[in-house]
This record gives C-alpha cells, structure tokens and sequence, in this order.
C-alpha cells in the first residue's frame, strides 16, 4: 500500500499555505477574439476564422465557411454584397453605416481589416437602441439579407430589386 500523503510531498515545490488558487473572478478571461457592437473578430493579424456567422434579431443564425467566399462588394451608401459559392450561390447583404470605421483605436474594421483577411467571426443585426446607442461613432448593423440561387438570372432578378446599385 502506498503512502499517499508521502508521494504529495514529493511534489510540492511551494508550502501548503503559499500556494492559492486565484478566484474565478480574479482571472481575465483568455480568448483570441474581441467584438464591437456589430460584430466580432479574431485578434491576431495573422489570424484566419474558418467561418462567419450571421446573426439574426430574431435569434437564428447562419454559417458560411470562408472557403465558399468569393468576390465582394462595398459601397458605403449601400452595404457589402457578399458572394458564397457551394452547392448553390448565396448571396448576403449587409446594411448599415460606417461599415469601414475603424474598431479598437484604429486596429481594425469590417471590410479591409475583418473579411478581406478572414479575421470576422460573426456579423449581428442591431437593434434600435444599439444603433441609437452607437451612432455615428462605429459601425452599425441594421438588416442582413441571405438569398440562394441556382441561376445568374435569379441572382440578377432580386439583385435589380434589393439593391441595384450592385447589379451589373
């Protein structure tokens, strides 16, 4: 039989009373993502998110996995069309205001900064007191909009009613 209060000696570098355990509420939180208001991203500049999600008011959400983007449009009066190709073409639609404004004093933003290099980790519709409470001092989120096709002509079709100014 062994003697266990023998073997937790052996292994005690520091006296009983010396070591603590710090509380839960004494310890940061790790994680490699910080967040604004309207969306979230991975902290490191080399950084890539496998995914992006798309969350909903309501409480839906949907996931497109970075590997199906493809090519993507700004235009600051309108929002981001983004384009997602799998097993059939998804196309996302973000309205908002200052969509590029600068987060984290500068160090990132939503386009060049968070999607262009896969750093976005989530995109979240506002409600009406978070986009009164941010304002014009960052980016703002008002409705996303997902729609599938199976054609160029369909894609045409609801790109010419919802947002024409991406139509080509």
């Amino acid at each position: 039989m062994t003697d266990k209060s023998g073997l937790a000696g052996l292994f005690e570098s520091t006296p009983r009373a010396a070591a603590r355990l710090p509380l839960a509420d004494e310890i940061e939180p790790e994680t490699d993502e910080e967040a604004c208001a309207a969306f979230g991203y991975l902290r490191g500049t080399r950084d890539r998110a496998l995914a992006v999600e798309f969350r909903y008011r309501d409480g839906n959400s949907d996931y497109f996995p970075y590997s199906w983007l493809g090519p993507w449009r700004f235009n600051p009066s309108v929002g981001l069309l983004l384009k997602f190709t799998g097993d059939v073409v998804t196309l996302v639609l973000i309205r908002g205001s200052n969509l590029d404004a600068a987060v984290n004093q500068g160090a990132m933003n939503l386009t060049d900064c968070g999607l262009q290099r896969h750093r976005i980790t989530w995109i979240r519709e506002m409600d009406q007191a978070e986009l009164k409470r941010v304002g014009d001092s960052g980016p703002t989120i008002d409705r996303i909009e997902v729609a599938e096709f199976e054609t160029v002509e369909e894609q045409r079709k609801w790109l010419s009613q919802f947002a024409p100014v991406f139509a080509r």
